[in-house]
């Protein structure tokens, strides 16, 4: 994944009920603690729930938005881009 320092693997699978499910991993520990966080967030979400989502106020409210280093935060960001941009292709499909 772009943007980030370790090794990601994120997959998105559609379901039968338009819903997305999301399965992801990495090498590093302190990532699969942030990606734990992303698929409790936006899997089992339909495309326009996760497109709606406010990931900023969630991240603020989980108290991550200062916790992170800016390289962490990049990685962060992207699987998040990378979230959104699957729910938008399943969207237009």
């Amino acid at each position: 994944m772009r943007g980030c320092a370790s090794q990601v693997w994120l997959v998105t699978e559609p379901q039968p009920d338009g819903t997305l499910a999301f399965r992801g991993d990495s090498d590093a520990h302190i990532v699969r603690g942030l990606i734990a966080i992303l698929l409790r967030l936006f899997s089992g979400r339909a495309p326009g729930e996760i497109l709606d989502f406010d990931t900023k106020a969630a991240f603020d409210a989980l108290g991550l938005t200062g916790a992170l280093s800016s390289q962490r935060s990049n990685g962060l960001a992207s699987m998040v881009a990378r979230i959104r941009r699957d729910a938008e292709l399943a969207k237009a499909a």
